[in-house]
C-alpha cells in the first residue's frame, strides 16, 4: 500500500498547498449564494411547513460545494498531469489501477469534506441549523463526495484538453447540481418535473443530506442511499475498466 499512500499524500498536498484557491474561494462563493438568496427570499418562503427558507438552503449549498469540489479535485489533477506529460510518473511505478482510483477518489473526498465543513462553519453566524440525524448527514456527505470524485477520475480520463473538461463540468456537473433541489423542494414543481428530478442522481445526494439536518426529505433516505450505491458501483466499474485498459492514459 506504499504506492497508494504516496499518491494519496501527493493529491492532498496538491490542493492544500493552494488552499486559498481550492478551499477558501469555494467557501466565499457559496456564502455569497446564501447571502443573495436569503436577502431576496428568506422572509417570503417557508419549506416543509414552517422551516425558514434560509435554513432549508444551507444544507443544499453545503452539499453542492462538496460535490463540485470533489469533482474538481480529481478531474483537474488528471487533466493537468496528462497535458503536462507528468502522468508518466504515476503510471510507471508498480501501482495497481485499484490503488490509482482509490487514491484520487479519497483525496477528492477529503477536499469535498474540507470545503463543506468550511461552508457550514461560515453559515453558522447567519442560520440556526438543527442536526436531526448527524450520521445520515455524514453518510451522504461521504457518499456524494466519493461519487463526484469517481466522476472526476472518469472525466479526467476522457478529457484530452482543458476545454473538454470544462465542457463536461459546464454541461453535466453544473446543470445536474443546480437542478437537484439545492434551491427548492421538488414538491414545489409540477408533476412532470418532479418525475424528471427523480432521474437525477444528484437529487438523492442533496435530499438525503438535507434529511440529516431536518429529519424531513422529499424521498426516503433509504431509497436515496440505494440509488447512490448503485450509481457509485456503475461509475467504479466503468472507471476501473478504463484504467485497466489504459485508454487515453497510455499512448
Amino acid at each position: 500500500m506504499i504506492g497508494f499512500r504516496t499518491l494519496f499524500y501527493k493529491e492532498l498536498l496538491r490542493f492544500w498547498k493552494v488552499g486559498f484557491q481550492t478551499v477558501a474561494a469555494p467557501v466565499l462563493t457559496t456564502l455569497l449564494y446564501l447571502l443573495v438568496f436569503a436577502q431576496v427570499l428568506g422572509e417570503r418562503v417557508t419549506v416543509y411547513g414552517k422551516l425558514p427558507y434560509t435554513a432549508f438552503l444551507v444544507p443544499g449549498l453545503v452539499m453542492m460545494a462538496m460535490l463540485q469540489n470533489a469533482f474538481a479535485n480529481s478531474s483537474s489533477s488528471l487533466i493537468q498531469s496528462k497535458v503536462t506529460g507528468n502522468i508518466v510518473f504515476v503510471l510507471l511505478p508498480p501501482l495497481s489501477y485499484v490503488e490509482f482510483f482509490g487514491a484520487y477518489v479519497l483525496a477528492a473526498v477529503v477536499r469535498g469534506l474540507v470545503v463543506g465543513a468550511g461552508v457550514l462553519a461560515a453559515t453558522l453566524p447567519f442560520v440556526a441549523l438543527p442536526v436531526a440525524h448527524p450520521l445520515w448527514a455524514a453518510l451522504f456527505a461521504l457518499g456524494g463526495s466519493a461519487i463526484l470524485g469517481a466522476m472526476g477520475v472518469l472525466a479526467g480520463i476522457w478529457s484530452e484538453k482543458f476545454d473538454q473538461l470544462a465542457a463536461f463540468q459546464s454541461f453535466v456537473i453544473v446543470p445536474f447540481t443546480f437542478l437537484a433541489g439545492v434551491f427548492y423542494s421538488i414538491h414545489s414543481l409540477p408533476e412532470l418535473w418532479q418525475a424528471v428530478s427523480h432521474l437525477n442522481p444528484f437529487f438523492y445526494m442533496i435530499d438525503g443530506f438535507r434529511y440529516g439536518f431536518f429529519g424531513v426529505s422529499d424521498t426516503p433516505p433509504g431509497v436515496s442511499i440505494a440509488v447512490m450505491a448503485a450509481f457509485f458501483a456503475v461509475l467504479t466499474a466503468v472507471t476501473l475498466a478504463l484504467l485497466k485498459s489504459g485508454w487515453r492514459l497510455r499512448r
